[in-house]
Protein backbone atom coordinates (compact mmCIF):
# COMPACT_ATOMS: atom_id res chain seq x y z
CA UNK A 1 0.00 0.00 0.00
CA UNK A 2 1.38 3.39 -0.97
CA UNK A 3 1.13 6.08 1.73
CA UNK A 4 1.56 9.74 0.78
CA UNK A 5 3.87 12.00 2.76
CA UNK A 6 0.95 14.26 3.72
CA UNK A 7 -1.00 11.29 5.12
CA UNK A 8 2.01 10.14 7.09
CA UNK A 9 2.58 13.63 8.49
CA UNK A 10 -1.08 13.88 9.49
CA UNK A 11 -0.86 10.51 11.27
CA UNK A 12 2.27 11.61 13.17
CA UNK A 13 0.65 14.87 14.25
CA UNK A 14 -2.53 13.16 15.41
CA UNK A 15 -0.53 10.54 17.32
CA UNK A 16 1.54 13.23 18.99
CA UNK A 17 -1.55 15.17 19.99
CA UNK A 18 -3.01 12.03 21.58
CA UNK A 19 0.24 11.23 23.36
CA UNK A 20 0.37 14.64 25.00
CA UNK A 21 -3.38 15.15 25.58
CA UNK A 22 -4.09 16.97 28.82
CA UNK A 23 -6.01 15.11 31.53
CA UNK A 24 -9.71 15.73 31.94
CA UNK A 25 -10.24 18.16 34.81
CA UNK A 26 -13.06 17.10 37.12
CA UNK A 27 -14.31 19.24 40.00
CA UNK A 28 -16.39 18.32 43.07
CA UNK A 29 -18.32 20.75 45.27
CA UNK A 30 -19.04 19.61 48.84
CA UNK A 31 -21.44 21.06 51.40
CA UNK A 32 -19.57 19.88 54.51
CA UNK A 33 -16.04 18.79 55.45
CA UNK A 34 -14.53 15.84 53.60
CA UNK A 35 -14.02 14.08 56.91
CA UNK A 36 -14.13 10.35 57.69
CA UNK A 37 -17.88 9.77 57.88
CA UNK A 38 -21.13 11.04 56.42
CA UNK A 39 -22.57 12.32 53.15
CA UNK A 40 -19.57 14.28 51.93
CA UNK A 41 -17.20 11.49 52.94
CA UNK A 42 -19.14 9.09 50.69
CA UNK A 43 -18.61 11.43 47.72
CA UNK A 44 -14.96 11.93 48.62
CA UNK A 45 -14.42 8.16 48.68
CA UNK A 46 -15.95 8.00 45.21
CA UNK A 47 -13.68 10.80 43.92
CA UNK A 48 -10.61 8.94 45.19
CA UNK A 49 -11.89 5.71 43.63
CA UNK A 50 -12.22 7.38 40.23
CA UNK A 51 -8.72 8.85 40.54
CA UNK A 52 -7.31 5.40 41.32
CA UNK A 53 -9.13 3.78 38.40
CA UNK A 54 -8.28 6.38 35.74
CA UNK A 55 -4.88 7.59 36.88
CA UNK A 56 -3.32 10.33 34.76
CA UNK A 57 -6.29 10.44 32.40
CA UNK A 58 -7.95 12.80 34.86
CA UNK A 59 -7.12 15.56 37.31
CA UNK A 60 -9.59 16.15 40.14
CA UNK A 61 -10.12 18.70 42.86
CA UNK A 62 -12.75 19.33 45.51
CA UNK A 63 -13.97 22.36 47.41
CA UNK A 64 -15.54 21.64 50.81
CA UNK A 65 -17.69 23.61 53.27
CA UNK A 66 -19.59 25.41 50.50
CA UNK A 67 -22.79 27.06 51.66
CA UNK A 68 -25.88 26.60 49.55
CA UNK A 69 -26.94 29.72 47.62
CA UNK A 70 -24.76 32.55 46.30
CA UNK A 71 -21.58 31.07 47.76
CA UNK A 72 -22.20 27.86 45.82
CA UNK A 73 -22.77 29.77 42.59
CA UNK A 74 -19.46 31.61 43.06
CA UNK A 75 -17.55 28.37 43.68
CA UNK A 76 -19.12 26.53 40.75
CA UNK A 77 -18.49 29.51 38.46
CA UNK A 78 -14.83 29.57 39.51
CA UNK A 79 -14.40 25.88 38.65
CA UNK A 80 -16.15 26.35 35.31
CA UNK A 81 -13.92 29.29 34.40
CA UNK A 82 -10.76 27.44 35.49
CA UNK A 83 -10.74 24.71 32.87
CA UNK A 84 -12.84 22.04 34.60
CA UNK A 85 -14.78 20.13 31.95
CA UNK A 86 -16.97 18.08 34.33
CA UNK A 87 -18.30 19.37 37.64
CA UNK A 88 -20.19 17.36 40.27
CA UNK A 89 -22.23 19.38 42.78
CA UNK A 90 -23.24 17.22 45.69
CA UNK A 91 -26.06 18.83 47.67
CA UNK A 92 -29.74 19.47 46.95
CA UNK A 93 -29.31 23.20 47.61
CA UNK A 94 -26.67 23.42 44.87
CA UNK A 95 -29.29 22.73 42.20
CA UNK A 96 -30.23 26.29 41.23
CA UNK A 97 -26.64 27.62 41.41
CA UNK A 98 -25.50 24.71 39.23
CA UNK A 99 -28.28 25.34 36.73
CA UNK A 100 -27.41 29.05 36.52
CA UNK A 101 -23.73 28.39 35.89
CA UNK A 102 -24.55 25.66 33.37
CA UNK A 103 -26.52 28.20 31.33
CA UNK A 104 -23.39 30.38 31.09
CA UNK A 105 -20.93 27.58 30.28
CA UNK A 106 -22.59 25.46 27.61
CA UNK A 107 -19.36 23.64 26.74
CA UNK A 108 -18.95 22.27 30.27
CA UNK A 109 -20.80 19.28 31.67
CA UNK A 110 -22.45 19.39 35.08
CA UNK A 111 -23.84 16.63 37.30
CA UNK A 112 -26.02 17.51 40.29
CA UNK A 113 -26.85 15.14 43.15
CA UNK A 114 -30.46 14.71 44.37
CA UNK A 115 -32.03 17.47 42.30
CA UNK A 116 -34.49 17.51 39.41
CA UNK A 117 -33.42 20.31 37.04
CA UNK A 118 -31.66 19.22 33.86
CA UNK A 119 -30.30 20.96 30.78
CA UNK A 120 -28.44 20.00 27.61
CA UNK A 121 -25.22 20.09 29.64
CA UNK A 122 -26.58 19.21 33.10
CA UNK A 123 -27.65 15.82 34.40
CA UNK A 124 -28.87 14.72 37.82
CA UNK A 125 -28.20 11.61 39.86
CA UNK A 126 -29.55 10.16 43.07
CA UNK A 127 -29.53 7.06 45.24
CA UNK A 128 -32.50 5.20 46.67
CA UNK A 129 -31.57 5.25 50.35
CA UNK A 130 -35.24 4.89 51.22
CA UNK A 131 -34.81 1.21 50.30
CA UNK A 132 -32.12 0.89 52.96
CA UNK A 133 -34.24 2.93 55.38
CA UNK A 134 -37.04 0.40 55.00
CA UNK A 135 -34.65 -2.41 55.90
CA UNK A 136 -33.40 -0.59 58.99
CA UNK A 137 -37.03 0.00 59.98
CA UNK A 138 -37.54 -3.76 60.01
CA UNK A 139 -34.63 -4.06 62.45
CA UNK A 140 -35.90 -1.22 64.65
CA UNK A 141 -39.32 -2.83 64.94
CA UNK A 142 -37.79 -6.09 66.12
CA UNK A 143 -35.31 -4.55 68.56
CA UNK A 144 -37.04 -1.60 70.24
CA UNK A 145 -38.11 -2.23 73.82
CA UNK A 146 -39.89 1.07 74.40
CA UNK A 147 -41.78 1.05 71.08
CA UNK A 148 -40.50 4.59 70.52
CA UNK A 149 -37.95 5.19 67.77
CA UNK A 150 -36.37 8.60 67.12
CA UNK A 151 -35.59 10.17 63.75
CA UNK A 152 -33.44 13.28 63.24
CA UNK A 153 -34.55 15.03 60.06
CA UNK A 154 -32.97 17.88 58.12
CA UNK A 155 -35.33 19.68 55.71
CA UNK A 156 -38.93 18.71 54.76
CA UNK A 157 -38.18 17.91 51.12
CA UNK A 158 -39.33 14.71 49.35
CA UNK A 159 -35.94 12.99 49.72
CA UNK A 160 -36.04 13.31 53.51
CA UNK A 161 -39.77 12.57 53.83
CA UNK A 162 -39.33 9.40 51.71
CA UNK A 163 -36.69 8.20 54.12
CA UNK A 164 -38.83 8.78 57.21
CA UNK A 165 -41.83 7.08 55.59
CA UNK A 166 -39.82 4.10 54.35
CA UNK A 167 -38.25 3.64 57.78
CA UNK A 168 -41.69 3.78 59.40
CA UNK A 169 -43.08 1.33 56.81
CA UNK A 170 -40.48 -1.24 57.84
CA UNK A 171 -40.96 -0.50 61.53
CA UNK A 172 -44.73 -1.04 61.41
CA UNK A 173 -44.35 -4.30 59.46
CA UNK A 174 -42.37 -5.90 62.27
CA UNK A 175 -43.92 -4.02 65.19
CA UNK A 176 -47.40 -2.50 64.71
CA UNK A 177 -47.26 -0.95 68.19
CA UNK A 178 -44.11 1.11 67.61
CA UNK A 179 -44.12 4.81 66.66
CA UNK A 180 -41.60 7.22 65.16
CA UNK A 181 -40.90 10.61 66.74
CA UNK A 182 -39.22 13.15 64.45
CA UNK A 183 -37.09 16.18 65.34
CA UNK A 184 -36.32 18.64 62.53
CA UNK A 185 -33.00 20.52 62.76
CA UNK A 186 -33.18 22.64 59.54
CA UNK A 187 -29.59 21.83 58.61
CA UNK A 188 -27.72 19.17 56.66
CA UNK A 189 -24.67 19.41 58.88
CA UNK A 190 -24.71 20.83 62.40
CA UNK A 191 -23.25 18.47 65.02
CA UNK A 192 -24.47 20.63 67.91
CA UNK A 193 -28.07 20.57 66.69
CA UNK A 194 -27.81 16.87 65.93
CA UNK A 195 -26.66 16.14 69.48
CA UNK A 196 -29.48 18.17 71.05
CA UNK A 197 -32.03 16.46 68.80
CA UNK A 198 -30.69 13.01 69.69
CA UNK A 199 -30.74 13.74 73.41
CA UNK A 200 -34.28 15.15 73.14
CA UNK A 201 -35.53 12.00 71.44
CA UNK A 202 -33.89 9.79 74.07
CA UNK A 203 -35.60 11.81 76.79
CA UNK A 204 -38.89 11.17 74.97
CA UNK A 205 -38.34 7.42 75.30
CA UNK A 206 -36.57 6.54 72.06
CA UNK A 207 -34.22 3.57 72.44
CA UNK A 208 -33.21 3.50 68.76
CA UNK A 209 -32.23 6.53 66.65
CA UNK A 210 -32.02 7.16 62.93
CA UNK A 211 -30.75 10.30 61.22
CA UNK A 212 -30.56 12.07 57.88
CA UNK A 213 -27.82 14.49 58.97
CA UNK A 214 -24.25 14.43 57.73
CA UNK A 215 -22.14 13.90 60.84
CA UNK A 216 -21.70 10.82 63.07
CA UNK A 217 -23.04 12.76 66.07
CA UNK A 218 -26.24 10.71 66.35
CA UNK A 219 -24.28 7.47 66.58
CA UNK A 220 -21.83 9.03 69.04
CA UNK A 221 -24.68 10.26 71.23
CA UNK A 222 -26.38 6.87 71.12
CA UNK A 223 -23.14 5.23 72.18
CA UNK A 224 -22.75 7.62 75.11
CA UNK A 225 -26.38 7.19 76.23
CA UNK A 226 -26.55 3.41 75.87
CA UNK A 227 -29.13 3.22 73.07
CA UNK A 228 -28.99 1.89 69.51
CA UNK A 229 -28.70 3.88 66.28
CA UNK A 230 -28.38 3.53 62.53
CA UNK A 231 -25.55 5.25 60.69
CA UNK A 232 -26.27 7.09 57.47
CA UNK A 233 -24.34 7.96 54.31
CA UNK A 234 -21.35 5.86 55.44
CA UNK A 235 -20.44 3.20 57.99
CA UNK A 236 -20.21 5.02 61.34
CA UNK A 237 -19.47 2.00 63.53
CA UNK A 238 -16.11 3.46 64.60
CA UNK A 239 -18.11 6.15 66.43
CA UNK A 240 -20.42 3.68 68.14
CA UNK A 241 -19.25 0.08 68.07
CA UNK A 242 -22.03 -0.90 70.47
CA UNK A 243 -24.65 1.57 69.28
CA UNK A 244 -24.66 1.22 65.49
CA UNK A 245 -26.83 -1.71 64.39
CA UNK A 246 -25.98 -1.11 60.71
CA UNK A 247 -25.76 1.90 58.38
CA UNK A 248 -27.42 2.89 55.12
CA UNK A 249 -24.42 3.55 52.91
CA UNK A 250 -24.05 5.43 49.62
CA UNK A 251 -21.53 3.90 47.21
CA UNK A 252 -21.11 6.49 44.43
CA UNK A 253 -17.84 5.12 43.05
CA UNK A 254 -19.06 3.17 40.02
CA UNK A 255 -21.61 5.82 39.09
CA UNK A 256 -18.92 8.53 39.13
CA UNK A 257 -16.53 6.32 37.19
CA UNK A 258 -19.14 5.69 34.50
CA UNK A 259 -19.92 9.40 34.14
CA UNK A 260 -16.26 10.41 33.89
CA UNK A 261 -15.56 7.65 31.37
CA UNK A 262 -18.50 8.81 29.25
CA UNK A 263 -16.96 12.29 29.06
CA UNK A 264 -13.57 10.83 28.12
CA UNK A 265 -15.26 8.69 25.44
CA UNK A 266 -17.46 11.54 24.16
CA UNK A 267 -20.61 9.56 24.96
CA UNK A 268 -21.86 11.67 27.90
CA UNK A 269 -25.44 12.82 27.85
CA UNK A 270 -27.63 14.48 30.50
CA UNK A 271 -29.63 11.86 32.35
CA UNK A 272 -31.76 11.48 35.45
CA UNK A 273 -30.11 8.55 37.24
CA UNK A 274 -31.78 6.99 40.28
CA UNK A 275 -29.94 3.94 41.53
CA UNK A 276 -30.52 1.79 44.60
CA UNK A 277 -29.89 -1.65 46.08
CA UNK A 278 -29.99 -3.34 42.67
CA UNK A 279 -27.17 -1.19 41.28
CA UNK A 280 -25.18 -1.22 44.52
CA UNK A 281 -25.33 2.53 45.04
CA UNK A 282 -27.48 1.97 48.15
CA UNK A 283 -26.04 -0.60 50.56
CA UNK A 284 -26.15 -1.70 54.19
CA UNK A 285 -22.96 -1.96 56.24
CA UNK A 286 -22.21 -5.03 58.35
CA UNK A 287 -24.67 -5.92 61.08
CA UNK A 288 -23.82 -5.35 64.71
CA UNK A 289 -23.59 -8.68 66.53
CA UNK A 290 -26.47 -7.44 68.69
CA UNK A 291 -28.85 -7.92 65.73
CA UNK A 292 -30.38 -11.42 66.12
CA UNK A 293 -29.73 -13.86 63.29
CA UNK A 294 -33.44 -14.22 62.49
CA UNK A 295 -33.65 -10.44 62.07
CA UNK A 296 -30.58 -10.42 59.82
CA UNK A 297 -32.15 -13.20 57.76
CA UNK A 298 -35.39 -11.25 57.40
CA UNK A 299 -33.52 -8.14 56.26
CA UNK A 300 -31.42 -10.10 53.75
CA UNK A 301 -34.55 -11.76 52.37
CA UNK A 302 -36.33 -8.43 51.90
CA UNK A 303 -33.21 -6.93 50.34
CA UNK A 304 -33.01 -9.70 47.76
CA UNK A 305 -36.71 -9.34 47.01
CA UNK A 306 -36.23 -5.61 46.32
CA UNK A 307 -33.17 -6.27 44.15
CA UNK A 308 -35.08 -8.86 42.10
CA UNK A 309 -38.09 -6.56 41.73
CA UNK A 310 -40.34 -8.89 43.68
CA UNK A 311 -41.05 -6.24 46.31
CA UNK A 312 -41.21 -2.46 46.42
CA UNK A 313 -40.89 -0.49 49.65
CA UNK A 314 -44.24 1.24 49.30
CA UNK A 315 -46.35 -1.70 48.16
CA UNK A 316 -49.91 -1.27 49.41
CA UNK A 317 -51.82 -1.09 51.51
CA UNK A 318 -50.30 2.23 52.63
CA UNK A 319 -52.14 4.67 54.90
CA UNK A 320 -51.29 8.30 55.51
CA UNK A 321 -50.92 9.83 58.94
CA UNK A 322 -54.65 10.51 59.12
CA UNK A 323 -55.41 6.83 58.50
CA UNK A 324 -56.60 7.34 54.91
CA UNK A 325 -55.77 4.65 52.36
CA UNK A 326 -53.43 6.17 49.78
CA UNK A 327 -52.05 3.02 48.15
CA UNK A 328 -54.35 0.05 47.64
CA UNK A 329 -53.29 -3.56 48.10
CA UNK A 330 -51.38 -4.93 45.08
CA UNK A 331 -50.48 -1.36 44.05
CA UNK A 332 -47.36 0.69 44.79
CA UNK A 333 -46.22 4.31 44.71
CA UNK A 334 -44.74 5.37 41.36
CA UNK A 335 -41.32 6.97 41.08
CA UNK A 336 -42.91 10.25 40.02
CA UNK A 337 -45.00 10.30 43.20
CA UNK A 338 -41.99 9.32 45.32
CA UNK A 339 -40.11 12.29 43.88
CA UNK A 340 -42.84 14.66 45.08
CA UNK A 341 -43.77 12.92 48.35
CA UNK A 342 -44.97 15.53 50.87
CA UNK A 343 -47.00 13.57 53.42
CA UNK A 344 -46.40 11.36 56.43
CA UNK A 345 -47.22 7.67 56.53
CA UNK A 346 -49.26 6.28 59.43
CA UNK A 347 -47.16 5.62 62.51
CA UNK A 348 -45.33 8.95 62.72
CA UNK A 349 -46.06 11.33 65.59
CA UNK A 350 -46.01 15.10 65.14
CA UNK A 351 -46.74 17.46 62.28
CA UNK A 352 -44.83 17.66 59.01
CA UNK A 353 -43.39 21.23 58.80
CA UNK A 354 -45.34 23.41 56.40
CA UNK A 355 -48.41 21.17 56.44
Amino acid sequence: MKISFSSLLCFILLSSAGAFAEPLKVGFVYLSPAQDAGWTYAHEKARLYVEKELGDKIQTTFIENVNEGSDAERVIHKLASSGYSLIFTTSFGFMNPTFKVAQRFKNIKFEHATGYKTASNMGVYNARPYQGRYLTGLIAGKMTRTNVVGYIATFPIPEVIRGINAFTKGLKETNPDAVVKVVWISSWYDPAKERVAAETLILQGADILSTHADSPTTVQTAEAKGVYAFGYHSDMSKYGKHAQLTAVVHNWGQLYLNEVKSVLNNTWKPENLWYGLKEGVTQLSAFNKAVPKEVQDLVNTRKEQIIKGEKRVFDGPVYNQAGELVVKKDNTISDSDLLTMNWYIQGIEGTLPGH
